[in-house]
């Protein structure tokens, strides 16, 4: 169990990473101008160099990652109901996701940034829980099917 935990975060460590780089990629493809954007300028600002920007945001974008990752064994806790696992690791996964994109300055300041970012986060996130549930409650019905086919 440790071992998978610590594989996990390992990995979650290096999806963060990849995941971040591509984000920021796609916005400078997105803003069209032929240049790289690594972050975004007020983290430049805000830490007096770009390099120690995209240190800082590269750190927090693995460590979100991995905090994802992580809080993935919060699904197979079997005692708690499906209400639970989610409300659990939705608290999770949000407290870090709101704290990294307020540090990086993925978000406006303000409360409406917040709240609009906050807004987004959550609709993500039920669009893929729900994603999941379907997927999961389809390969239950055809473990049930087996299993009737059986007896």
């Amino acid at each position: 169990m440790k071992k998978e935990f610590v594989g996990r975060i390992g990995v979650g460590l290096l999806g963060g990473i990849a995941v971040s780089y591509l984000i920021t990629v796609g916005i400078s493809i997105t803003l069209g101008d032929g240049n790289y954007y690594p972050c975004v300028p007020g983290l430049v600002e805000q830490f007096g160099s770009e390099i120690m920007a995209v240190i800082i945001q590269t750190i927090l974008s693995a460590l979100l990652g991995a905090g994802f990752a992580g809080s993935s064994f919060i699904w197979e806790k079997d005692d708690w109901s499906l209400l639970k696992q989610t409300g659990s690791y939705f608290a999770v996964v949000a407290v870090l996701m709101m704290s990294v994109a307020y540090v990086c300055q993925w978000m406006e300041h303000s409360l409406k940034g917040v709240l609009s970012y906050f807004a987004i986060f959550f609709a993500i996130f039920v669009v893929v829980w729900l994603i999941q549930y379907a997927i999961w409650k389809r390969r239950i019905s055809k473990l049930n099917a087996k299993i009737a086919d059986k007896n």
